[in-house]
C-alpha cells in the first residue's frame, strides 16, 4: 500500500492540500446554507453584471429586429451552482463509480466495465503517446490545480454571497 509522506501533505503546493482546501470550502459552504433553496433565481454576481450591460448595449436590437439574439434567460442561478459545487464535492470523496453503481451494476462489473474502457483508449494509442505519459500527467495536473482553485474560490464566493443575503455578513470567511 501507498504511503503518503508528511512532507507532501504539509507542502502548500501538494495536490492533496488543493483537494483538501476545495472539500473544506465545500463543506463550510453546505454548513452554512442551511436554507439552499433561498438560492433560487439568484444570479451570479458575475452574469449579473455582464447580462445588464449586454441588455443595455442589445435593448433597442431586441425589440426592433427580429434576427438579432437577445441574451439568454436561461443562464445558471446559485441554487444550481450550489448543487454543482456539491456534487464534484461528492464525486471527488467517493469516486465516480458509486454514481454509476446507483443504475443496479455490482463494483466488481463497474471495475471490468472501465478497465476495458480504458485498454480499449490505450490500444488506440500509437506508442508514441504511450511514451509521452509524463507529459500528458503533468498538463493534466496543471489542469486539476487550476480548475480546484477556482471551484474552492467559487464555494467561498457563494457562502459569503449567501450570508451577505440573509443578513450574516459578519461572519464570512
Amino acid at each position: 500500500m501507498m504511503q503518503i509522506s508528511s512532507d507532501s501533505a504539509t507542502n502548500k503546493h501538494s495536490l492533496i492540500n488543493v483537494m483538501h482546501r476545495f472539500i473544506a470550502a465545500a463543506n463550510n459552504m453546505d454548513e452554512t446554507i442551511m436554507v439552499p433553496s433561498l438560492l433560487r433565481d439568484m444570479p451570479l454576481e458575475e452574469q449579473a453584471a455582464s447580462q445588464t450591460e449586454t441588455n443595455n448595449n442589445n435593448i433597442n436590437n431586441c425589440q426592433n429586429d427580429d434576427e438579432v439574439q437577445c441574451p439568454s434567460k436561461q443562464q445558471r442561478d446559485m441554487y444550481e451552482h450550489y448543487l454543482l459545487l456539491k456534487s464534484i464535492k461528492n464525486d471527488m470523496e467517493w469516486g465516480l463509480l458509486k454514481r454509476e453503481m446507483s443504475s443496479g451494476a455490482s463494483f466488481l462489473e463497474m471495475a471490468v466495465k472501465q478497465e476495458e474502457q480504458q485498454k480499449s483508449i490505450m490500444g488506440a494509442l500509437p506508442l508514441e503517446d504511450n511514451a509521452d505519459l509524463e507529459r500528458q500527467f503533468h498538463f493534466h495536473l496543471r489542469g486539476l490545480f487550476g480548475v480546484l482553485s477556482k471551484l474552492t474560490l467559487q464555494a467561498d464566493h457563494l457562502t459569503n454571497r449567501y450570508k451577505r443575503e440573509i443578513g450574516g455578513g459578519n461572519f464570512t470567511r
